[in-house]
């Protein structure tokens, strides 16, 4: 009897495969089933949530895998091991999905779903601890998610997560933790197409010297507040420039509940940056911050000398390219900043001639700086 061993082989794998996906599932399981929660700490919370993917679907799309608990306020909730067909969700209606991230997605009710979290809490509790100002407001929302089921009051009268809501939300909160800096990079985008409002409406390319005027403000900013006695601008041959200065240098430190660093905020915030601008164009609408610079550049770097050590990050279109690195030791302290200007946007490079004039107009008006101006001779 003729026998194909390739084939054999092949079907041999395929139960193999079907085998350790049980054993996996039974572990997954029993794991859920037998091991205790943690003894809850005084005042603290703890989410544990374990998600997997893996390609071992009919289809060959993949399988999502989750499972976790959750621990609150005395509350503890399990989830037994659950999956998703990676082909079931890139068929999901996106016209449904859309109304749940656009309902979630108002500032308020996603407020409101992450206050009542931790603690069943009151419509008049909601009300004062998010500033809402009337209940009437509140209710108007209350109203809405507690019709779409992510909301049940309980008989005391407090609004709570259903049960059943929990981990999705939780999950979902966890996805945009990782997605959140998204929204920096879409309003970089929304920069560049509508330069004119920070550079000012011009005739073919805008003024490059613009962007270097709004990073040597922030050398001034130091200065003024008793931080900054010494900048260098490095003119280079490739459309690119440096400022450095002798300040505290930027904070390096993640911000709270987010694993982005104060530095890449900085760069990346638009709102913040613009709020805050320290240099406005003549005839623009909006002032100039680092993240704006950071948005008409095609490369940015920028180097930290903070709490003994050397940082570094790269972005290109506003996009870090590079995680914050530490990328050496120091006992000085300042921040370097090094882009190229958006050839797409801007006219001709930096000239010497203009900066030097800027530079005598700064040790006019700010004697105890001193700045210095390297480069090209042009």
């Amino acid at each position: 009897m003729n026998r194909d061993a390739l084939q054999e082989i092949d079907k041999l794998a395929a139960r193999m495969s079907e085998l350790e996906n049980l054993v996996r599932r039974c572990l997954e399981e029993r794991s859920a089933k037998t091991i205790p929660a943690p003894e809850p700490a005084s005042g603290r919370t703890s989410v544990d949530l374990v998600v997997s993917a893996t390609d071992t679907s009919e289809s060959g799309e993949g399988t999502v895998y989750y499972s976790g608990h959750y621990e609150g306020k005395g509350r503890v909730f399990h989830w037994m091991p659950q999956e998703r067909q990676m082909d079931d969700l890139l068929r999901l209606n996106t016209d449904k999905a859309s109304k749940v991230l656009s309902a979630l997605g108002h500032k308020q009710r996603l407020d409101i779903l992450r206050a009542v979290v931790n603690e069943p809490l009151s419509g008049a509790a909601l009300v004062e601890r998010l500033n809402m100002g009337t209940t009437g407001q509140l209710y108007h929302h209350l109203k809405a998610l507690l019709g779409a089921d992510l909301l049940v009051q309980e008989p005391g009268g407090g609004y709570t997560l259903p049960a059943h809501r929990m981990l999705p939300l939780l999950l979902l909160l966890a996805a945009l933790s990782d997605l959140i800096d998204t929204s920096d990079y879409m309003d970089m985008t929304e920069v560049r197409s509508n330069a004119g409002a920070y550079l000012g409406r011009e005739q073919g390319g805008y003024d490059t010297h613009i962007l270097l005027w709004a990073v040597l403000e922030n050398s001034v900013l130091e200065h003024r507040a008793g931080y900054c006695s010494k900048v260098h601008i490095f003119v280079h041959d490739d459309y690119t420039v440096t400022v450095e200065d002798n300040g505290r240098g930027i904070p390096v430190r993640p911000l709270p509940s987010s694993n982005l660093s104060n530095v890449q905020s900085v760069l990346t915030d638009i709102a913040e940056s613009s709020g805050n601008a320290p240099f406005v164009s003549p005839g623009a609408e909006k002032g100039i911050g680092i993240a704006v610079v950071n948005a008409l550049s095609e490369s940015l770097s920028v180097e930290i000398k903070r709490e003994g050590k050397v940082h570094r990050q790269d972005y290109k279109q506003g996009i870090p390219q590079t995680e914050l690195l530490t990328v050496g030791l120091t006992e000085a302290t300042g921040t370097s900043v090094t882009f190229r200007p958006n050839r797409e946007l801007f006219g001709a490079g930096f000239e010497r001639k203009r900066i030097v004039e800027r530079v005598s107009e700064l040790a006019a008006a700010y004697p105890g700086l001193a700045v210095t101006v390297h480069g090209p001779a042009q």
